[in-house]
Order: C-alpha cells, then structure tokens, then sequence
C-alpha cells in the first residue's frame, strides 16, 4: 500500500497538522491509519484506499481564487461542497475565510462526516459546518430545477437563513454562490453525468459570478475508459470521460445561452498529484488526464 507521505503534498500534510493538532508526521500516521482502516472496511473505495480524503483539492484549482473574492463582495455567499468525503476540502475553505455559518458540506454517506470529526479531532460544536447526507439524483433530495435567470435590477437572492436546518438540498435551489465538485462526475456515465450537471444548474445563484467548478477524470478525446482494477475489482469495467470540448458543450446546453462563461482544461501529467497517477496510466485509447473547469455566471439582463 502506498505511503502516507508519497500521496499526500507538503501543502496537504501541513495543513492536517495544523488542524488536527499533531505536529509529528509519525504521530500523524498513527492518529491517520486507524481511521483510514475503519473507513475501508465500511467503504472500500478507492478514495480511502489512497488517502485522498486527507488530500486538498479545492485550493489547488483555478477558480478557487475567485470563491475566494466572491466572498469579499457578497458576504452572505453561500459555499457547498458536493461530495465532500470526510470534509478536508471544507476545513480548508473555512481556514481561508468563509464563514462556517455559510458553509454546507454534503455527501451520499454521512459516515464519511463522522470519520472526517474523528480524523481532525473536532466536534459539531467545534466545527459547526452543516452536513446533509443524501442522493442528489433522488427528487426528494433534490428536486430539479431549471437555472434561473435574472434581470440586472432585480439581482437580490435571499439565502436560507440557518444552513443547520435544511433537510435536503432543494431548499438551496438558486442559493448557492459558490459549489465545489471534485472527483464525482466521472463516477457516473454520460446520460447520468448530463443529469447531475442539470441538477447542480438548479441550485446555482442566479447572481453574476456564482460559479460551479471542479476536476475530474478526463481524455483528450471523450469517450469510454477502463476502470482500474482496485475500483470494483473489474478489469473490464468502464468509466465515461469527457473532454474540455465535450464539457464545454454539456454546460452551454445546461444553460440558456450566453449567460454562463465555461473553463475547461486538461492537467499536465507532471502537474498530477501521486496518487492521480495511479488512477491515469497510458492506455491505447488515449490515456487518462485530469481536467480542471469552471461555470461561472454572466450578467445577465432580460430584454
């Protein structure tokens, strides 16, 4: 099995142990590998298997620079983290300044909240970020909804007032400024993957510059990939990938033409963290890659 230190950065390691509290990397893989142990035997995914819940994605991407001044120009923004894993993404975004009462973390197993309280030594009186457990392609977790748009005089959205008592992500319908995805859209194939695109366009803010933005599993060329083997045990299994150009065309038809801007770019390979590199060997039908994007909302005016 890999090691602590080859799949996760400098960056990611210091921010653990800054947050858990535990200064000493042996110390740290003491406190780390218990968990990561628990975890794997009640998922065995490979998320846990290669140490990516303690890995920092989101600070890592493009946009996450403008999350980070859309806050400073609307304070009430709203911040959801979409499979959010055991939460070290969202740690990370309210260390940089969000305010925690505008945060929401959501994923489809609410185990993984309570691994990511035990792994950073937290409390939900401690860490009082909200945390939904659910299915987004379930209606009565989310019901979809068509993207809204907005006329430059009528730009006030008023957002939930307290994230701790939302029961289901339909309540954020149209609220959330900023959301993060990582990692989870090439988990479905393409039907399902234009499915959850429509259904995330719902809960985006209708105000300019709300954005959606992530990374993925991607190919130059969109099409179909095989899946490692440590994902299901399945050599022949198959993942479906997009490209930039594929990606770009599924949001502009998600959206209502010319009111979103859509960034998509494929990672060099150096550039890939370790541990993606277990996940993208050269393959005769074009190699796996990992592409990075973002849809961010134009103002928008209504003739």
């Amino acid at each position: 099995m890999p090691t602590l230190a080859s799949l996760i950065d400098d960056g990611g390691l210091e921010f653990l142990k800054s947050q858990i509290g535990i200064g000493d990397a042996g110390e740290l893989k003491k406190h780390i590998l218990p968990i990561q142990a628990k975890a794997y035997e009640t998922f065995s995914y490979p998320c846990i298997c290669f140490f990516n819940f303690a890995r920092l994605r989101v600070s890592k991407l493009p946009a996450y620079s403008h999350a980070m001044a859309l806050l400073r120009e609307r304070p009430d923004a709203i911040f959801l983290d979409l499979g959010c894993c055991f939460g070290t993404d969202i740690r990370k975004v309210a260390v940089d300044g969000f305010p925690m009462q505008n945060l929401i973390a959501c994923d489809l197993h609410g185990e993984f909240w309570n691994f990511g309280h035990e792994l950073f030594r937290s409390t939900p009186e401690t860490f009082p970020v909200a945390f939904l457990s659910g299915d987004v392609f379930d209606p009565a977790f989310l019901a979809p909804s068509a993207p809204r748009l907005t006329s430059i005089r009528s730009s006030t959205v008023i957002p939930p007032s307290n994230l701790s008592n939302i029961t289901s992500l339909t309540a954020l319908t149209n609220h959330i400024s900023i959301l993060h995805c990582s990692y989870v859209f090439h988990l479905f194939d393409e039907q399902k993957q234009a499915e959850l695109a429509r259904l995330l366009a719902g809960l985006l803010s209708p105000l300019p510059g709300s954005m959606i933005f992530g990374s993925q599993l991607a190919k130059e060329t969109k099409g179909y990939l095989l899946r490692p083997p440590f994902y299901s045990g399945d050599a022949e299994s198959r993942v479906f990938a997009h490209s930039p150009e594929s990606w770009i065309d599924l949001w502009e038809d998600v959206f209502p033409k010319g009111t979103v801007r859509v960034e998509a770019a494929l990672m060099k390979r150096e550039d890939s963290h370790p541990a993606d590199m277990l996940l993208l060997p050269t393959t005769p039908e074009g190699g796996r890659r990992i592409m990075t994007w973002s849809i961010t909302r134009r103002l928008y005016s209504k003739l």
